[in-house]
């Protein structure tokens, strides 16, 4: 088994650099801000935009993204009897599957190998 070594330097270092990056993050928020107010005040609003200060090139990309709304979209298509444009998903409901099994109608045993169980790994620090 590899030993590693977790060091008091190293956990008071980890703790810093977290304290450091979320005041920096919290004033690139805050000039982030500023560059798009100024380029909604130049360029227009959600129009791209560039500016060269001391050599240094400033740019606001756009992206659009379109999305058809569900509701009104699927009853549209129904009204244009394009029925055929429509997905049609079946999906386990959770909330009645765990219902089911608290009843007793279902055994979650039924169900053991129908599942995906994923873990995210997260460190915390805090001041003790």
């Amino acid at each position: 088994m590899n030993h590693v070594l977790v060091t008091a330097d190293m956990i008071a270092r980890y703790h810093s650099l977290t304290k450091e990056k979320k005041a920096i993050e919290e004033e690139m928020n805050a000039l982030k801000e500023v560059f798009h107010d100024f380029f909604d005040k130049q360029t227009g609003v959600n129009q791209k935009g560039e500016l060269i200060e001391n050599g240094l090139k400033l740019q606001r990309q756009i992206r659009k993204t379109e999305k058809y709304l569900p509701e009104p979209t699927v009853q549209k298509l129904e009204e244009l009897k394009m029925k055929d444009l429509i997905e049609v998903r079946k999906l386990p409901d959770e909330d009645k599957i765990k219902a089911s099994i608290k009843l007793g109608f279902l055994k979650e045993e039924d169900l053991e190998d129908c599942k995906a169980i994923s873990y995210s790994k997260a460190i915390a620090i805090k001041e003790a």
